[in-house]
């Protein structure tokens, strides 16, 4: 029966270690990413800024974050060291492997339908408004509006229509 209710407390306690360690285990791999920073390394801060590393001391790093623009961050708030692939790829978009200009999604639909619709209205195009069937009082014609005012009874003092 005790043993019943020390069950969940164990349960609890057990759950307690595995999220401690797999901490601990994430703390390691950032210390470990961060030591491997040398000068020339593309980094992401933890805020979110690229920059290539200048100089890497204990506990400092100088970042180069543009022509004339340095940068002295602390060493825990480098969030990714990128390879120089990745970090040409975000930061000048630059990319190696280029695909085919097959696969280039065109500006316009005309390649899904197979028709060329630029060709049959040789430049000219439908300036025509299209009735989407909402009327507005602004649209209504002058006469349509005064029939309709013929058509309701006109209003005057009470005491007149009553006698």
């Amino acid at each position: 029966m005790s043993l019943l209710t020390l069950l969940p407390f164990i349960v609890l306690i057990g759950a307690m270690f595995l999220m401690t360690r797999s901490a601990k285990k994430k703390q390691q791999q950032a210390i470990e990413m961060r030591n491997q920073m040398q000068p020339g390394s593309g980094v992401r801060t933890i805020g979110g800024m690229y920059a290539t590393v200048k100089e890497v001391s204990e506990d400092t790093v100088l970042l180069d974050a543009g022509p004339g623009v340095e940068l002295l961050f602390a060493k825990n708030s480098i969030g990714a060291v990128l390879t120089d692939e990745e970090y040409n790829r975000i930061v000048h978009g630059i990319e190696h492997d280029l695909q085919s200009d097959a696969d280039v999604v065109p500006d316009d639909a005309s390649s899904l339908t197979g028709t060329d619709e630029s060709a049959d209205t040789d430049g000219a195009s439908d300036d025509k408004p299209i009735d989407l069937g909402k009327k507005d009082a602004d649209d209504e014609p002058a006469d349509a509006a005064e029939a309709k005012a013929e058509d309701e009874p006109k209003k005057t003092d009470g005491d007149s229509e009553a006698k």
